[in-house]
């Protein structure tokens, strides 16, 4: 019996959570192979773009290196809010060196939530998508036991067909967990080598820009 016979014979409930099972694994993989490319890509940027910035001899010109190695996306916003802020605005209160922490920590913030875009949806599916299929598992011998029940006769025929196509949504249910569960921790290694590297890096620049080394 091929899978889509064991949805055709399945009721509402069955088919819904095959459903939502189908459709978590469509959205973790769809996340995988998408922060997989910008992760593997930006894992190389920014080390391009910090060391082409140190052989600049200005701002202006270290962020226009940033530019031309494609690192803008990563590092350019935090070599831009190094910038003075506008005199009279809360953004300009205390003294530069209480600024630059202020906007270096903003900027570092909006680029960590774009490294970490999909981590929530990979860790949420590795951890329901089992119980999802538990579920499926449960509602399917379920039924399969009400339909043998009022069959008349039971025997391990009649129970092993329907309790074995039930079990099946655990296994699916697992198949959509552990990728997700194992680019959740991958990414995550990734994300946080690349966030010490820019930590790193807005400490240096809040030094540099701290003391006026602008040119």
């Amino acid at each position: 019996m091929n899978l889509q016979q064991v949805f055709s014979q399945s009721d509402a409930i069955g088919k819904a959570v095959a459903i939502l099972l189908l459709l978590m694994s469509i959205a973790s993989w769809v996340v995988i192979l998408y922060k997989g490319w910008t992760l593997r890509k930006a894992s190389g940027t920014v080390a391009q773009g910090v060391a082409a910035f140190w052989q600049a001899s200005s701002l202006e010109e270290g962020a226009a290196r940033v530019r031309q190695v494609d690192a803008g996306a990563l590092v350019l916003p935090l070599i831009e809010s190094t910038q003075q802020p506008a005199s009279g605005t809360l953004a300009a209160a205390g003294d530069r060196a209480q600024q630059l922490t202020r906007a270096l920590r903003d900027a570092l913030h909006g680029v960590l939530n774009r490294l970490q875009f999909g981590q929530v949806l990979l860790a949420t599916i590795g951890s329901t998508a089992p119980f999802v299929g538990l579920l499926g598992t449960v509602w399917g011998i379920y039924h399969a036991l009400t339909g043998i029940s009022g069959g008349g006769q039971i025997s391990i025929d009649k129970i092993a067909g329907p309790v074995g196509e039930a079990l099946i949504m655990t296994a699916a249910g697992l198949a959509v967990a552990i990728p997700a569960v194992l680019a959740y921790n991958w990414f995550g290694r990734i994300v946080g080598r690349i966030e010490a590297d820019l930590e790193g890096f807005a400490r240096d620049l809040r030094e540099l820009a701290s003391h006026g080394k602008n040119t």
